[in-house]
Formats: C-alpha cells, structure tokens, sequence
C-alpha cells in the first residue's frame, strides 16, 4: 500500500485496504456509529457487541468476540 506499506498478496485485498485510508466511510455501526469503508469491516466489528464471547485467552481466561 502506498499510503502505510503494508504488503498484500492479492490486488484485490490491497484495493479493499486502500479505501481505509479514504474518507468515505459509508457502513455505520448502528449499535455505536462507528463508520467503515467496507461492509464486511463493520460485520466484522459488530461481533464485538456481542455478549458471547467463544474466544478464551489461555493465560488469563479472558473471553473474545474474535479471534
């Protein structure tokens, strides 16, 4: 990526990367208004209200929406 340098394997998950750098974020988060570039971002993010948690740190027993 130009803009940070991060490294991808594929063009097309570069030109999805290069639109977080945009200001168009289009997806808002209904539960908090945090907005993303793409829809999968926010689906991704919206697993964090979620109230399981299936993902335990195996040091502190802490749980995680993902993994």
């Amino acid at each position: 990526c130009p803009a940070c340098g991060k490294a991808f394997a594929d063009s097309s998950l570069l030109a999805k990367h290069q639109r977080t750098h945009r200001a168009e974020k289009t997806f808002a988060c209904p539960d908090c208004g945090k907005s993303f570039s793409t829809s999968s971002y926010l689906l991704r993010h919206r697993r964090t209200h979620l109230p399981e948690k299936p993902y335990r740190c195996g040091e502190c027993g802490r749980g995680y929406s993902q993994f």
